[in-house]
């Protein structure tokens, strides 16, 4: 099978993850069926995993895995959760992507992964203490289109 990163992209990543602090867990969860995108997700998941040790990623069926999709509330796939891990605990990070993140968000993919692996979200003084002040959950979902 053809790579998908070719050795130039593999260079960048190497170099960006140079920041990682901890390790990360990705989680991969697929379905063998009606899933466009599953196999090149997988594929793109497995050639970012194996450019560093601190990345480790596991495949996951939707249905097969029913109760672990349903512990990080995943319901559509491709699905990519990424979240920290210490020894054999992982941490749910909240931080997500559906679908298959090609193209500009390929870069938030990595830069995500990166913020998790050093424990920061990237936000501003400002907007964390905004963050501080709700009482309630909240669910936010940022949906990305190229038009």
């Amino acid at each position: 099978m053809e790579k998908l990163l070719n050795e130039q992209v593999v260079g960048q990543i190497k170099q960006a993850f140079n920041d990682l602090t901890n390790p990360v867990q990705v989680l991969f969860f697929g379905s063998k069926e009606n899933c466009e995108y599953c196999g090149e997700t997988q594929q793109m998941l497995t050639e970012v995993s194996e450019i560093d040790p601190r990345l480790t990623l596991s495949i996951h069926d939707l249905q097969e895995d029913a109760a672990l999709a349903a512990q990080y509330r995943v319901d559509k796939v491709p699905a990519i959760v990424i979240a920290t891990k210490e020894g054999d605990k992982v941490t749910d990070t909240g931080v997500q992507f559906s679908g298959i993140p090609a193209g500009y968000e390929f870069s938030t993919l990595i830069n995500d992964i990166i913020l998790t692996s050093k424990g920061t979200v990237g936000l501003g003084a400002a907007t964390l203490e905004f963050l501080q002040s709700l009482t309630k959950p909240l669910h936010l979902q940022v949906f990305v289109t190229p038009t």
